[in-house]
């Protein structure tokens, strides 16, 4: 019999997660108390608000439905090791639909993992091999986490840096947002020793470091992090604007490119038109064009129309090549 009513309460609220209704007699033997004391832990857990659904019968079953928020989840240790693995694999690569809200609860999750589980999961992953289709680099998941973790914590972050062309740094920031780009995890922080707002590539970021520092969170110049990552982009390489036709409905279009591209405005049930700007080389863009499978026009700009003509000659041959 488990006499300590917070106790009794958490293996009350692990047996309702399982999805299945319990009979109010099967839950008093296995905590050893009385349905009656089922049914007050019951009336706690509401107050607590965990909707707790109450059905009519001889013996009256309990179960966790859904509500209108989301509450605490208690989790044994294979699933908290799942759920770390999951979210570890996730992060560890800028995948399109896993942003910055996955990292933070990869983050919430690590922080309070016993160091026996916190073993397993670094076992786990450190043994398996996972296979992306996006072309970003890799990031180690414990780079994400800590800057996850100095956002939430207004703390400020010390990182060495790479810039493009290779030169190493230090830089000392106030963290303000992760922002992914589906391809890409971007940083934006306030670099103090520049005293200016700046973009980090994460995947060129080494050795993150919680200085423990508090800041009060300053004004970002733009509406929000992911438009201010989009100008500060723009403003350091070319960008072009495109114009393309496909031979498919909009949606069927839209599901196949990046969100960054727009969205593809219907021209009838079958076609649509999809106008926006990139700074990518149009050698990726034909790339992606290709790849939303159905036939497409290219309208502009001219260096894009050349380009997705040449690479159309150029697989042609590349089919009709002896032992092709």
């Amino acid at each position: 019999m488990t006499t300590d009513t917070p106790a009794r309460l958490l293996q009350l609220l692990s047996l309702l997660q399982t999805p299945r209704e319990w009979p109010g007699g099967e839950l008093a033997e296995r905590l050893g108390v009385s349905r009656r004391t089922i049914r007050r832990d019951v009336d706690r857990l509401r107050e607590l608000g965990y909707p707790v659904q109450a059905s009519k019968g001889a013996d009256g079953g309990y179960r966790l439905v859904a509500g209108k928020a989301m509450p605490p989840l208690v989790l044994d240790d294979e699933e908290a090791v799942a759920m770390a693995v999951g979210l570890r694999a996730g992060a560890g690569h800028a995948v399109e639909g896993v942003d910055e809200a996955s990292v933070r609860a990869l983050a919430k999750l690590e922080q309070v993992l016993p160091s026996r589980l916190r073993h397993r999961v670094a076992t786990l992953q450190a043994a398996t091999t996972h296979l992306t289709s996006g072309d970003g680099a890799s990031i180690a998941p414990e780079t994400l986490t800590v800057m996850a973790s100095t956002i939430a914590g207004h703390e400020r972050l010390r990182f060495a840096y790479r810039s493009g062309d290779g030169t190493p740094s230090r830089r000392l920031t106030e963290p303000y947002r992760l922002v992914s780009t589906g391809r890409r995890w971007y940083l934006v922080a306030y670099d103090l020793e520049r005293d200016d707002w700046r973009t980090f590539r994460v995947d060129r970021v080494a050795e993150p470091f919680a200085t423990g520092a508090r800041f009060a969170p300053r004004e970002l110049p733009a509406g929000n992090a992911a438009e201010y990552l989009r100008q500060s982009m723009y403003r350091r390489q070319e960008t072009y604007e495109f114009e393309a036709t496909f031979a498919a409905p909009a949606d069927f279009v839209a599901a196949r490119l990046p969100q960054w591209f727009g969205v593809p405005e219907a021209l009838d049930d079958g076609t649509c038109r999809l106008r926006g700007t990139a700074g990518d080389s149009v050698e990726w863009l034909a790339v992606r064009f290709a790849l939303v499978d159905c036939e497409f026009t290219v309208h502009r700009p001219a260096e894009l129309v050349t380009c997705v003509r040449d690479l159309g000659a150029r697989l042609s041959r590349a089919a009709s090549a002896p032992g092709a």
